[in-house]
């Protein structure tokens, strides 16, 4: 039978790229003054899981620069050398070229061979570097002292004897046995190889591990005493560093017993949940492996074929709630229960299959403590990266598109926000600056703000660049409004545009991507302590609440989140403006009039707006009143891709399919509201 390997590869890739994220994370929150060594083990268990998946799928380029650095991580978490910052560089610097390399294999992207090399040598120096004799007097006193312990917690020993197994095979299988205790007396006789391990585990534990590499037939195992060991013996061990591994350039050491190893294998979950038994965090590491255990990985096309059934299936059942309107309650009850308990399970059926395309915020969060870093680090700036909210969901279309916006909002707040450190200290601040990313959920909404306390926005001198640029502005104008100047297309000044990034260069770029989510930004600044951009955008564009609204024989959605109110307006309240159009006076307040049936050329009912319906719409802050004929009903509507089908329709954003099979469109109210200014 052959085995499609493909399927395996893609797993490793995807657990590797998890990895190396985990690996950044970890890094970049270490305290290098005084690091945990919880912290220093979970750093080192994300190169030694890559290292032992590449060489199980003979990325041999990969392993190798897993190999060092897995050796440099060792001596710092053994306490044989110091943590420093520029370790730090050094191992991020590493996961970039682990990064290349994975991309190299998994989608042919170009590697460049130079970095890769620069960087072994550099890992390769920090390894030769002198140690301090003292230092490593001390971490050998240690060593022993725990190995002693560690051989006298094992309760059992088996001896595995292997025939015609591979080398490969045997040093990968050598390296998972490591994990479940002391591994020792290995023998080679031809294709017959064996050893001994001393354990906490069961057998059935061991044959988890082998089976993922071996077949059962090939292999056998069978109990022995536990051999006692002493201090000298146990030092003698680890000086000897499992030399039987040396064929592949490979010095493997046996992780504590009560460190949970994530691999890059079905076989290192079962290791780690192995080890767990003997561990005094048995009942975390179990809870950690059950959520391993049950999850499952599914292509996004899946999921979108699915959520569009589910959308087919809303409108399916909108049609039937339609259709039975008109029957006799009495003598079709047993019908009009089941159909009322149909549209229950729709609806739960519905949210439980949307939540399946929401993804937390951490996806895009991790994206910037390193980049907040480096940027940092070239600007001469010294900032602290908070965030707030990383579990907060969002539709994955959203958050794939939400990325670009945050990034250049993050870059500016660090390059033009931020102060210099002699800056912030000559105004009483902290030289260090702060920078926070936070979400919540609002309603039906998700809010994101980017907030940083530096010298805010400078309002006379945005005034001022926009009167060269021939925007309408004035001095008596809000400082809301005023802010919003920058989001004009081109707008910078000489001190704003730099190599980074420049506060309004490309923030007009900002805006529209996220009014085509359906989102709104909004800017509050204050001069000498920050400014705080507000991001609100929909949970989901596959589905909205809207309002259906009549004009004429046509039907409309409205967007529930843009719905302030609606109102019967008295005729004396409208006005004409000489080639401006109407407005129609609001509680002192004058609004535009924004005529439907004029906008989509269509013969309305009532072209009196004392006669019909005015509905209050705001966005961006600005208000408007759109007129139509009649308010039908609050539903909730299966948005559908108008110009994937079509074309672009000014003041259209979308269609959907009502309950008597017709199309109804999605009313654009943003663009609506920008024709009639």
């Amino acid at each position: 039978m052959t085995i499609d390997m493909g399927q395996f590869f893609q797993v490793f890739f995807d657990e590797a790229e998890e990895l190396l994220a985990e690996k950044e994370k970890l890094l970049l929150g270490v305290d290098i003054a005084s690091p945990d060594p919880e912290d220093l083990n979970a750093i080192f268990r994300t190169a030694h899981s890559i290292k032992g998946g590449a060489s199980t799928f003979g990325l041999h380029d990969m392993s190798e620069v897993t190999h060092i650095l897995e050796s440099l991580l060792d001596q710092i978490r053994k306490g044989e050398m110091t943590l420093t910052s520029d370790h730090v560089d050094a191992f991020l610097a590493a996961k970039d070229v682990l990064k290349m390399q994975l991309d190299g294999h998994r989608h042919g992207a170009k590697v460049d061979l130079d970095a890769v090399g620069d960087v072994r040598m550099l890992l390769q120096s920090f390894v030769k570097g002198e140690i301090k004799a003292e230092n490593k007097v001390a971490a050998a006193v240690i060593q022993q002292e725990e190995a002693s312990e560690k051989r006298e917690q094992y309760q059992s020993a088996f001896r595995i004897v292997f025939n015609q197994i591979k080398e490969a095979d045997w040093l990968v299988l050598s390296d998972e046995l490591a994990m479940l205790g002391r591994v020792e007396e290995p023998t080679v006789d031809g294709d017959k190889r064996s050893l001994l391990i001393s354990t906490n585990g069961s057998q059935d534990d061991i044959v988890a591990v082998c089976s993922f590499v071996v077949d059962a037939d090939k292999m056998s195992i069978t109990s022995e005493a536990v051999k006692q060991t002493s201090a000298s013996d146990a030092a003698s061990d680890e000086d000897l560093g499992y030399g039987f591994f040396e064929p592949m350039d490979t010095m493997f050491t046996p992780a504590p017993a009560d460190v949970s190893e994530h691999g890059s294998s079905s076989a290192k979950s079962d290791a780690a949940a192995a080890q767990a038994k003997a561990s005094p965090k048995k009942d975390n590491d179990k809870a950690a492996n059950s959520q391993e255990s049950s999850t499952i990985r599914v292509g996004i096309e899946k999921v979108d074929q699915i959520i569009n059934l589910i959308g087919e299936l809303v409108i399916t059942q909108a049609m039937l709630n339609q259709r039975t309107q008109d029957l006799d309650p009495v003598s079709n009850e047993r019908l009009l229960s089941s159909v009322a308990h149909l549209t229950r399970n729709t609806r739960d059926l519905q949210e439980a299959v949307m939540s399946i395309r929401m993804m937390p915020m951490e996806y895009v969060f991790s994206r910037f403590p390193r980049m907040v870093r480096d940027l940092a680090h070239k600007l001469g700036k010294k900032v602290e990266f908070i965030t707030h909210g990383a579990s907060t969901e969002l539709d994955k279309g959203l958050i794939e598109r939400i990325v670009d916006p945050l990034t250049h909002l993050v870059r500016n707040s660090i390059d033009h926000g931020i102060e210099m450190p002699a800056a912030r200290s000559a105004s009483g601040k902290s030289e260090t600056g702060r920078l926070t990313l936070s979400s919540v959920h609002q309603g039906g909404n998700i809010v994101i703000e980017v907030s940083d306390d530096g010298g805010g926005l400078h309002r006379e001198r945005i005034l001022s660049k926009a009167r060269q640029n021939g925007l309408p502005v004035s001095d008596a104008m809000s400082d809301s409004e005023v802010w919003q100047l920058i989001f004009a297309p081109g707008f910078s000044t000489a001190e704003v545009v730099t190599d980074v990034s420049g506060r309004g260069v490309g923030m007009d770029v900002v805006k529209r991507n996220i009014a085509q989510m359906g989102g709104v930004v909004d800017i509050r600044s204050t001069r000498g302590l920050g400014t705080t951009i507000t991001i609100s955008l929909p949970l989901t564009l596959a589905i909205l609440d809207g309002m259906s609204v009549k004009v004429g024989q046509e039907i409309y959605i409205l967007p529930l989140g843009f719905v302030v109110e609606s109102l019967q307006p008295q005729l004396e309240d409208i006005r004409e403006i000489n080639g401006r159009g109407s407005v129609i006076k609001i509680r002192q307040e004058y609004l535009p009039l924004i005529r439907l049936y004029e906008s989509f050329n269509i013969e309305p009912t009532h072209k009196d707006p004392s006669a019909g319906i005015t509905v209050i719409v705001e966005v961006d802050g600005k208000k408007a009143a759109l007129f139509v004929d009649e308010l039908v009903a609050q539903q909730q509507v299966v948005v559908k891709n108008i110009e994937s089908n079509y074309k672009k329709i000014q003041g259209i954003s979308g269609a959907t399919i009502l309950g008597d099979g017709g199309v109804s469109l999605i009313l654009d109210v943003a663009a609506l509201i920008r024709a009639v200014r």
